[in-house]
């Protein structure tokens, strides 16, 4: 556990070495959130509600959308892809760390790092900006949205490990990356709540692991999600960190037995 601990610190100082970076995105993400809440207000129109949410709730979507997209890393991350392609994957193979965990622990660093120096600054200039936005009411949906918020980073860096392994078979998985993270932005929720789409389309969303990713987490804290609902979501996002650790094992191991018989 010491080692992980250390990586993830690491990690953490890592991220605050790029201080210009983080302020940069941290305005460019406040720009672009205030432009989705001006568009979904349009929409809203002199309507009070569509598909359960109010316009407070629209507006504090679009706030926190753009709050988790650094914590999740939502728009791509290519670490593992660039370690394969330039060799270092040989020398992260011979670490005492198993390889999905030495990539998570740096990550776990990295996010708790964008969490405090952008996430929660975004959710607080929304809070002076517009007065009225949503936030949970009581501590219950307060601890479930911590829980869901930690699921779905563990979703979203399984789901990237996975991803990135596409590095062990084309020299052009960075093309393979941008096309997966590109249909998760989609089927996730985050260009438009799920509510908002035709019965068919949502269904076929929670078939994918990207409803976990933002349209759950936002739920919960919106408290569109209670009760049986919630626990169902709960359970939901932890059947896909399942299936994509195990998926990525597979995968793995089938990328490192390639390496091994191509000499890398």
């Amino acid at each position: 556990m010491r080692l992980y601990w250390e990586l993830s610190r690491l990690a953490f100082r890592r991220q605050m070495a790029y201080r210009a970076a983080t302020l940069a995105g941290l305005a460019t993400n406040v720009f672009f959130g205030l432009l989705r809440a001006a568009v979904l207000v349009a929409l809203f129109g002199a309507r009070p509600e569509v598909a359960g949410y109010t316009v407070e709730d629209a507006i504090t979507y679009t706030g926190l959308t753009q709050a988790i997209i650094g914590f999740l890393t939502i728009f791509g991350w290519y670490e593992i892809m660039r370690a394969v392609q330039a060799g270092e994957v040989a020398v992260d193979l011979l670490k005492p760390a198993g390889y999905f965990s030495f990539w998570l622990a740096r990550d776990t660093g990295r996010a708790l790092n964008q969490f405090l120096m952008r996430s929660l600054p975004i959710m607080g200039l929304y809070i002076l900006i517009f007065r009225g936005i949503s936030t949970p009411s009581t501590i219950e949906q307060w601890l479930a949205l911590a829980l869901s918020l930690v699921l779905a980073l563990l979703v979203s860096f399984s789901w990237r490990f996975l991803v990135n392994l596409a590095a062990f078979w084309t020299p052009n998985a960075v093309g393979i990356g941008r096309l997966a993270f590109g249909l998760s932005w989609t089927l996730s929720g985050f260009f438009l709540p799920l509510r908002f789409f035709p019965d068919w389309f949502v269904q076929l969303c929670y078939l994918t692991p990207f409803p976990a990713l933002v349209n759950i987490p936002v739920e919960v804290y919106l408290g569109l999600l209670t009760g049986r609902d919630l626990i169902m979501a709960l359970l939901a996002q932890l059947f896909w960190i399942v299936a994509l650790i195990a998926l990525g094992q597979i995968v793995f191991r089938a990328g490192v037995r390639r390496l091994v018989i191509q000499g890398g």
